[in-house]
Formats: C-alpha cells, sequence, structure tokens
C-alpha cells in the first residue's frame, strides 16, 4: 500500500462531518484530494486552504477522481452516490445512506453494479470503544433491553444547522441509523416491529416537522431497544446520552464524565467509562461479584475518528474488500428508522419484513 500511487478524492460538502472528512484526506498520505465543492462559503482553515474549489459536483467528476466523498444534505446522497458510481469511482457517503429505503437500494445496486467500493459514514464501527461496549453486551447473551439516547440542546448556528437538516431528515432518522445499527450487531436477531414517536416542540420549524423522536424495535430473539433524539434549544441537557444494555445476566453501560455537554460533537462518541454489571448472586442474595469499570481516557476524539474512517475506505479499495454485508447493514438500519418515523406520523406499529 505504501507504494500506491495515493488515491485521488474529490470532497462534496463542507460541513461539520465534509470538513473533517477532508482534513483526513489532507493528513493520509494514501490519499490526494483533487477538488472541494461546498454551496457556500466553507472553513478551509487548518489545511484545506491550498485545493482548488469546484464549482458543482459535475466539474468534480469530470477530474475522474478514484473517491468521491459525499457529505452534503440526506436528500443529496443517493442521487450523487450513483452518479459516482456511474463515473467509474468510488463512494464515501456520509449516514444516512439515502431518505428512502428504495433509493438506498438504488445505491447499493449501483455499487454491485459498477464493482464500485461503497462505504457508508458509520463512524462508530471504528471506534474502540464502542466496539468493546458491543462485545460485551454480546458476552452477557439475549434477550436484550437496548436503551440508547443521543439528545442534542442547540442554539445560534447549531440550531439553524438542525433546522436546516430537519428538512429532509428527522432526529430520529438522522443519527437513529447508528444507534439501531448498534442494536442490530448486538442482537444479530431480525427486527420484527418498530414503533416511533414524535413532537413538534418549535414554531421555527415546518408544520409537518418533528424535532424530538423515540423509536422502539422489536427483536425475534424477544430482545427490545429504543432510541430518543431531540434538538433544539429547549433540549435538556439531563440524561441526554444513554447507552445501556441489560441482558438475563446483568447489563453493560456507558457512564459519561460529570458535565459532559451535549453540543460537545467529542460528546457524541466518547464513552469516557463501560460499567460492567454482574447478576449472579450468591445464596444468601448478595451479589456475587463487584461492578467492572473500564476507562476509556485514552479513547480518540471526532477528528481521529474520522481518518480511523477514511483509514478504512483506503484499505477497503486497495485491498479490494467485500463490503456487501456493510452495505446491506446500512440498508436494513436506514429501513428501521424510516419505518419508525413513518410509525409516528400514522400513530401505529409497522411490521418489517423478512429479508
Amino acid at each position: 500500500m505504501s507504494n500506491a500511487a495515493p488515491l485521488s478524492v474529490f470532497v462534496a460538502g463542507l460541513g461539520q462531518m465534509g470538513r473533517s472528512h477532508a482534513l483526513a484526506y489532507h493528513r493520509n498520505p494514501g490519499f490526494k484530494i483533487i477538488g472541494l465543492h461546498n454551496r457556500s462559503p466553507a472553513d478551509l482553515s487548518g489545511g484545506l486552504e491550498g485545493y482548488p474549489l469546484i464549482a458543482d459536483f459535475d466539474a468534480g467528476l469530470a477530474l475522474k477522481p478514484d473517491l468521491v466523498s459525499i457529505n452534503t444534505y440526506s436528500d443529496t446522497h443517493a442521487d450523487l452516490a450513483v452518479r459516482a458510481l456511474e463515473a467509474g469511482c468510488h463512494v464515501f457517503v456520509e449516514k444516512p445512506l439515502a431518505t428512502t429505503v428504495a433509493d438506498a437500494r438504488r445505491v447499493v445496486d449501483a455499487a454491485r453494479a459498477t464493482g464500485g467500493k461503497l462505504v457508508i459514514g458509520y463512524i462508530l464501527r471504528h471506534h474502540p470503544s464502542w466496539m468493546a461496549f458491543i462485545d460485551k453486551a454480546r458476552a452477557m447473551g439475549p434477550p436484550y433491553v437496548m436503551r440508547l439516547n443521543l439528545n442534542q440542546q442547540s442554539a445560534g448556528e447549531a440550531w439553524d444547522i438542525h433546522k436546516r437538516l430537519m428538512a429532509s431528515t428527522s432526529p430520529v432518522v438522522d443519527c437513529g441509523v447508528h444507534y439501531v445499527d448498534v442494536m442490530c450487531q448486538i442482537t444479530d436477531a431480525r427486527p420484527i416491529q418498530v414503533r416511533g414517536m414524535g413532537v413538534r416542540l418549535s414554531d421555527e420549524i415546518a408544520a409537518d416537522q418533528v424535532n424530538y423522536g423515540h423509536l422502539q424495535v422489536l427483536f425475534d430473539d424477544g430482545s427490545v431497544g429504543w432510541y430518543e433524539a431531540g434538538w433544539g434549544p429547549m433540549i435538556s441537557e439531563t440524561a441526554f446520552f444513554v447507552k445501556d444494555v441489560i441482558s438475563p445476566r446483568g447489563a453493560v453501560s456507558i457512564v459519561m464524565d460529570e458535565g459532559a455537554k451535549s453540543a460537545d460533537i467529542d460528546t457524541h462518541t466518547k464513552t469516557a467509562t463501560i460499567r460492567l454489571h454482574h447478576a449472579e448472586t450468591t445464596p444468601d442474595g448478595r451479589f456475587a461479584r463487584s461492578d467492572e469499570t473500564m476507562s476509556m481516557a485514552d479513547e480518540p476524539g471526532h477528528q481521529e475518528l474520522c481518518e480511523r474512517e477514511q483509514a478504512f475506505v483506503l484499505k477497503a479499495i486497495i485491498g479490494d474488500v467485500d463490503l456487501s454485508k456493510h452495505n446491506e447493514d446500512a440498508v436494513r438500519s436506514l429501513e428501521i428508522v424510516l419505518e419508525a418515523d413513518r410509525s409516528m406520523r400514522e400513530n401505529r406499529a409497522i411490521d418489517l419484513e423478512a429479508r
């Protein structure tokens, strides 16, 4: 790999995640950025200043990059990804892969037809602490109760970003794909039903939008999971980050540092400490073992995680890694959160088709 020519990259979208991915390409000698594109002025400080700004997506494709990195708004992901794949490029696309299951399937089918590598931005899959959390939970054995949330108190520019995101994606969909993916990795069982509910908590968003949502997933091994997401200046900082898995044999929990804030992007992936609780008791009814704690003090921050993620993209392309399960998992988690979104709007439980 070290002797290979760097892969040329065209980066579309330079918002919070796009900028971080661009910096990851900039810092990895296996990549060479040949163009950046953003619809509005972007922050190019920290190393991106010297790269050419490209007027539009088609002009970027005309440069014939090896890899196109798509970090735009969710409702553009599918069309841009298919165009890039059909132009002979490999594709990295931020989550969610699309805003409909049909569009997500269209992208995966295009990758299969063209032979292009398709990597979706499931950043937690590259986080050593989250991998440890999932492994510890799996070791407990089903059935599981999986309690996950990520509420974000936002104001000013951050609230403006959230309002723009909600024009195409609800909070339960945008972040929910990460945590539903975690649920599916823990249980390996088939999701059979999803239920959703949501509330519009602001007059600053459209009448048909909700900025708070909650979903429940039922699995065929008896496991259940819930995920909660809310955005806006009214969102509480109390219990905004819950990552807790319970099984008959005990529980695995992520315990945040005191004073953590929901607006801090590093908080969204940070684990701080993993606590392992054992349910086993002695004949006199006392717990047989004390809780164990695993310190994650040296875990990677947000930027380093983006760099690990893009290192995986490089490995997938150069090493011809089979990404078929990665892609199918992305479609499945998207289907679950989209059906939860439909459930909240139709006020009914949704049965999931077997796959």
